[in-house]
């Protein structure tokens, strides 16, 4: 029988995809792939967070504010291996913490947003 194993991908529309693209460089530091977009190995994260590492894929109520203050039905939750340094860079780059960054047994969190209103978690799992 057929198992769904992970996420493949996350594909968004965009006003100006070429500035949308820059800005993951710029604040987050991603590198742009032979295909035009970012990858991330999941070698990558299992070797940095053994016990951590994961892809979360949940359904909220509608009517959740989870998603705020972006009016879009969802955010994108990206693991990091620094969240400190990741959200200094933010700083750096005029990107505002839009709620206060919080520690849970589960890792550390930061939330920004990104030019065209996508809610982004930053996510350390815990080491």
């Amino acid at each position: 029988m057929g198992k769904v194993i992970g996420i493949g991908g996350i594909f968004m529309g965009s006003g100006d995809p070429a500035a949308t693209k820059d800005w993951y460089v710029r604040v987050l530091g991603l590198e742009v792939n032979e295909y035009g977009g970012f990858a991330f190995l999941h070698r990558d994260s299992a070797e940095a967070f053994p016990e951590g590492a994961r892809t979360i894929f949940a359904p909220f109520d509608a009517g959740s504010d989870y998603f705020a203050p972006s009016e879009l039905p969802y955010m994108i939750n990206l693991i990091v291996n620094d969240l400190g340094a990741i959200m200094a860079r933010c700083r750096a780059e005029g990107v505002v913490e839009i709620q206060p960054s919080e520690v849970h047994d589960y890792g550390r969190f930061g939330w920004i947003m990104d030019p065209d209103g996508r809610k982004i978690e930053l996510w350390q799992p815990p080491s």
